[in-house]
C-alpha cells in the first residue's frame, strides 16, 4: 500500500492525483498562498527556502534538552561499563527514555497564521 501524498505546507493528506497535469503540492489555495508568502519573505531576508528560524529562547531550550540527552546516554554507558545492578540500569534507561521523549515533542512545522 502506498503512502498518501502530503501537502508541502501543512502536511495534510492530498486527494488522489489525476492522470493529467502536474502532481498537486498543496491541499488548497490557503496553503499555496502561505507557502508563497514564506518563500517571498525568506528570499527577501536572504534565507534558504528550507531555513528554520527559532527564537534565542527556543534554541537555548533545545540545547538544554540535547545536553540532558547526552548526559543520559553517558549515564547508561557508565552503568553498563560498571556492570551496574539491573535496578540501577533500569533507572538510567528510564532517564534516557524521558530525555528522548522531551526531544520527540519538537516538531518543526510551518506557521499557519
Amino acid at each position: 500500500m502506498t503512502q498518501p501524498q502530503r501537502c508541502t505546507w501543512c502536511g495534510g493528506e492530498l486527494p488522489a492525483a489525476g492522470k493529467l497535469g502536474r502532481p498537486r503540492r498543496y491541499c488548497g489555495q490557503p496553503c499555496r498562498q502561505r507557502a508563497y508568502e514564506h518563500r517571498h519573505i525568506a528570499d527577501r531576508a536572504g534565507l534558504d527556502a528550507d531555513a528554520v528560524v527559532v527564537s534565542a529562547r527556543e534554541l537555548a531550550d533545545l540545547q538544554d534538552r540535547l545536553f540532558q540527552l547526552r548526559c543520559a546516554v553517558e549515564d547508561v554507558q557508565t552503568a553498563l561499563a560498571e556492570d551496574a545492578p539491573r535496578a540501577e540500569l533500569a533507572t538510567t534507561v528510564a532517564n534516557l527514555t524521558d530525555s528522548v521523549g522531551s526531544l520527540d515533542r519538537i516538531w518543526v512545522s510551518p506557521r499557519t497564521h
